[in-house]
């Protein structure tokens, strides 16, 4: 009996230390954009037929993992009609006690990234955000705004891939959070 009781109890902490590690996960939100939902004009490029705002949307973190030294945050559009997707925004080495980007942080003319931050050219070939776009007629895309907790700073070429980026983040991530949000042009 004792060895049934033994049981049940070790399965009751286990029970509870997941939920509370499941309270405690790494968390991405935003007052601008939701999951599953339709980003609004002001998320769309200018540019390349578009005629949006290209306003970077705000976007908040908590609960971040023990040993993060730096941030990045991306915005991924893996629908794009390329073979690769489209990176919309890769900013780097944001600072580990940041916990928030404002709406329109990845203007590059405003200067509103943290300080120490690196913007990355991405594919419409700018350094910053650049907005939803996709080919008219093309059907609903899906927009993978993700932060990534780093265990250090990157060290990174000024004329640095989106690929390359990418993979120095992910091989140095502690934890990572995304908030898919969705955008259609007729």
């Amino acid at each position: 009996m004792s060895s049934v009781i033994s049981r049940f109890s070790f399965v009751v902490f286990t029970v509870l230390l997941s939920g509370a590690a499941c309270a405690e996960s790494f968390l991405l939100s935003s007052k601008d954009i939701h999951a599953g939902k339709f980003m609004s004009k002001e998320q769309e490029f200018q540019g390349f037929g578009c005629t949006g705002s290209n306003i970077s949307p705000q976007l908040s973190w908590s609960n971040t993992p023990e040993g993060t030294e730096a941030f990045a945050v991306f915005a991924y559009d893996p629908d794009a009609p390329t073979g690769s997707g489209w990176w919309h925004w890769q900013l780097v080495n944001i600072p580990k006690d940041t916990t928030s980007l404002q709406a329109d942080a990845g203007n590059s003319e405003k200067n509103r990234i943290p300080q120490g931050s690196i913007q990355i050219v991405n594919d419409y070939g700018l350094r910053g955000f650049g907005g939803a776009c996709p080919p008219k007629g093309h059907g609903a895309h899906r927009y993978q705004f993700t932060v990534y907790a780093l265990s250090k700073k990157l060290d990174l070429p000024s004329d640095a891939s989106g690929a390359l980026t990418g993979y120095m983040v992910k091989a140095n991530s502690l934890g990572a959070s995304t908030v898919e949000a969705l955008y259609v042009r007729e």
